[in-house]
């Protein structure tokens, strides 16, 4: 009788396990490499995972007004550590890739003269996401200001809310080139679309992209959303996470 309890109870608990599911907010760079990891995970774990996209900027807002997420993935250390501060975590701060930027064009723009392309007259509109909730923006702003085009280029600027909508503008032409995370270009709904050049990594800040567990979320969560948060550093999504473009931390 013992021995059937025991058993009833491990059937239940993997019952449970299978139909547990986390939320995962990833900033919009990460959207395609965290529905492969996320892929991979429930794969090996049997946790199934939801995933929301945004602005790492909006999403922080989103946190701090009890958006119920169990993990974040933000493209910078700074809103995991505002988070951190307010008291909206329950893991330290870890870095789990580099991001790399890029000018992306699918209207024909000649790139061979790298950033210099945007002060070609004939582009008129130049796709970055918002500076002020996206650090891929905070980047490309840096980067103008580092080839002093910023100040002549100001007018054809088209901000957009996140990297996935530069990525829209820029697909569907509605604007001539934009700034974006090299990530967006690999991805298997990207890379055939236009032509795109890897921009020079001194002219920018690096992009440091780190993860926490939250609070928000079901306590229920916090456990898989600590195995989420290990899996990061397994071998499968580093794998991933590589053939995105990103850099990886050194162990």
């Amino acid at each position: 009788m013992k021995l059937i309890k025991i058993v009833l109870a491990s059937l239940a608990f993997a019952s449970a396990l299978a139909a547990q599911t986390i939320t995962v907010a990833t900033a919009a760079n990460m959207k395609y490499a965290a529905n492969d990891i996320a892929k991979a995970f429930t794969e090996e774990s049997g946790i199934g995972v939801k995933i929301i996209t945004g602005s790492s900027g909006k999403l922080t807002q989103q946190i701090m007004s009890g958006a119920p997420y169990d993990v974040f993935l933000s493209a910078d250390v700074e809103y995991p550590a505002k988070l951190a501060l307010g008291g909206y975590t329950t893991t330290p701060s870890q870095v789990y890739a580099y991001g790399s930027l890029v000018l992306w064009s699918n209207t024909g723009v000649d790139l061979s003269k790298g950033v210099a392309a945007v002060t070609d007259p004939k582009v008129s509109k130049i796709a970055v996401a918002n500076p002020k909730t996206a650090p891929y923006g905070i980047e490309a702003m840096n980067t103008m200001h580092y080839y002093k085009v910023d100040g002549a280029i100001a007018p054809k600027i088209i901000t957009a809310e996140s990297i996935s909508q530069v990525g829209n503008y820029v697909s569907t032409k509605a604007v001539d080139l934009g700034f974006i995370a090299k990530s967006i270009v690999l991805s298997p709904e990207m890379k055939n679309v236009g032509q795109w050049i890897e921009i020079d990594p001194k002219s920018y800040n690096t992009i440091d992209q780190a993860m926490v567990g939250l609070k928000n979320g079901s306590p229920e969560n916090q456990i898989a959303a600590k195995k989420f948060l290990r899996f990061m550093s397994s071998a499968k999504a580093l794998e991933i996470l590589k053939a995105s473009g990103y850099g990886l931390p050194k162990k």
